[in-house]
């Protein structure tokens, strides 16, 4: 029986499954069966595509030593006839759930050749553009790493103000991912984490994307604020995705009800078709 389902139930458009690198415990057909069961009407798997090297010490995360080298760390290659040749198989074994093919692109405003090779090497319906690590000295670090070495705020402030150069220097993507990206590592000993302070930045980066004409999502890997989709409706935004992030198939459409009840209360709507961007 359905365990997080309603009329209303968007499309979770933000999954990894084993043809992301860092998903260990992913399985596209697992994830399919899931979504069947838990009556989500429709999937897309965004697997990651990074060519960006960040500081990531060797041991932190076990199952990716192997791509750890003098404590950088360096995504492999995306392997697409793969990806491409599961997407159908699951789409033969589940008929009744569309689902959708996508790329979430690390950084592509500083990849553009790699990010654009990738986009012809296949036909990819959802493409989201993400920034998941910031210059530090002459390397690359996630917030985790950031935050140990310069003031929780600088860190955020930093990560918001580089926001927009990925939108307006890379068209590779229709989607922005996780916005709120850092605030999932906020560290306890800066306190409480107030949106509120970092206003101004996030209206930027939303005007931003709104001029831009593409899709803002709400992430659910964490609890997605409210103030931010209100922020984004008021600076200009009329479409939003849903993303759980998930890495592993219990994981998918995770806190996808009390979401979309909250982009509702902002205007969004459903379209036509399961799969459809919520419009305002």
């Amino acid at each position: 029986m359905p365990t997080d389902a309603g009329p209303t139930l968007p499309a979770d458009s933000h999954v990894h499954s084993e043809w992301s690198w860092d998903a260990a415990a992913g399985s596209m057909e697992r994830t399919c069966a899931r979504a069947v069961e838990i009556g989500l009407p429709a999937i897309a798997f965004t697997e990651h595509a990074d060519h960006t090297s960040w500081i990531l010490p060797a041991g932190v995360v076990e199952h990716l030593d192997n791509l750890i080298v003098d404590g950088v760390l360096n995504p492999p290659p995306f392997d697409v006839d793969g990806y491409l040749d599961c997407l159908q198989r699951c789409r033969d074994r589940f008929p009744s759930l569309p689902i959708i093919s996508g790329l979430e692109m690390g950084e592509p405003h500083w990849h553009k050749q790699q990010a654009a090779r990738l986009l012809r090497a296949g036909q990819f319906d959802r493409v989201l553009g993400s920034l998941h690590c910031l210059p530090f000295g002459e390397r690359f670090s996630e917030p985790p790493h950031l935050f140990a070495h310069r003031p929780a705020a600088e860190v955020v402030r930093e990560y918001l103000a580089e926001i927009p150069r990925l939108i307006t220097e890379s068209d590779a993507f229709g989607v922005l991912a996780h916005i709120n990206y850092p605030i999932r590592y906020w560290p306890a000993e800066a306190g409480p984490f107030d949106i509120a302070d970092f206003e101004d930045e996030f209206r930027h980066a939303l005007r931003v994307l709104a001029d831009a004409d593409r899709a803002l999502e709400v992430n659910t890997r964490m609890p997605f604020s409210a103030g931010l989709v209100r922020w984004w409706r008021e600076e200009g935004g009329k479409a939003v995705t849903f993303g759980s992030d998930a890495h592993s198939p219990e994981a998918i459409a995770k806190g996808f009800v009390e979401a979309a009840a909250m982009v509702e209360a902002h205007g969004f709507r459903p379209g036509r078709h399961p799969y459809d961007v919520w419009s305002a």
